[in-house]
C-alpha cells in the first residue's frame, strides 16, 4: 500500500481494516478517557475537559482519514447514548444543546489537523503547534457560534472562550511535546 501522506500512522501501512482496528480502538479509548477529565464551571454550560487534547493528539498522530474516522466514531458513540462525552454524558441532544458546536468542531478540527499532519506538519514542533492552534480555533469558532444561541451575546466570550485559554495553551503544549512518545508507541505496535 503506497501513500503520499507523511502522518506517523501511515508508516504502519496495515494490510486490512482488521489489522488497523486495535490501534484505532486504542486511540478511541484515549479520546474517551480524555473526556472524563472534566471540570464544571459554575457560570458556564461548557465544562473544561481533556477532549480537545485527545482530538488534537488523535488527529496529529493518525492523519486526516484515520484521525477523522476515530473522532467520528467517538461522536457516533456519544450520539447513540454511550457515556463518552464530557464527564460521561451522552445522547443526540448534546449536538443541539449549548455545547453541540464544540462537538461539531471536533470533527472539523480532526480533519484540519490530520490534513496538516499528512502534509508533514507532524514532523516539526513549530508546525505541529500551529496545526493544533488552528484545530483548536475551529473548535472554538463552531462552539461559540452554537453557544451564542443559548446565552446573551455579550457573555459568549466570557463563558465559552476566556476561561479555556490557560488550559488550551497547556493542552497544545503537552500534546506537541508528547507526540514523539506517541510515535514510539505506534512504531512498537507495528
Amino acid at each position: 500500500m503506497t501513500t503520499n501522506t507523511t502522518a506517523i500512522y501511515s508508516r504502519i501501512q496495515p494490510n486490512s481494516l482488521l489489522a488497523e482496528l486495535p490501534l484505532l480502538a486504542t486511540f478511541n479509548m484515549i479520546l474517551i478517557a480524555c473526556s472524563y477529565l472534566t471540570i464544571n464551571i459554575p457560570f458556564s454550560p461548557v465544562p473544561i475537559t481533556g477532549q480537545t487534547f485527545g482530538i488534537l493528539l488523535v488527529a496529529i498522530a493518525l492523519g486526516r482519514v484515520r484521525g477523522t474516522a476515530v473522532v467520528m466514531a467517538y461522536l457516533l458513540e456519544g450520539a447513540m447514548g454511550l457515556p463518552v462525552f464530557a464527564g460521561g454524558s451522552a445522547g443526540i441532544a448534546k449536538f443541539v444543546g449549548p455545547t453541540g458546536g464544540y462537538l461539531v468542531g471536533f470533527a472539523a478540527s480532526a480533519y484540519l489537523v490530520g490534513y496538516l499532519a499528512d502534509k508533514g506538519w507532524d514532523k516539526n514542533f513549530g508546525k505541529t503547534t500551529i496545526a493544533m492552534v488552528l484545530g483548536t480555533a475551529l473548535i472554538f469558532i463552531t462552539g461559540l457560534a452554537q453557544l451564542s444561541f443559548f446565552v446573551p451575546s455579550e457573555t459568549v466570550l466570557t463563558i465559552g472562550f476566556m476561561p479555556f485559554i490557560p488550559g488550551t495553551i497547556i493542552k497544545i503544549a503537552v500534546a506537541s511535546v508528547i507526540l514523539p512518545l506517541v510515535w514510539k508507541f505506534i512504531n512498537n505496535v507495528k
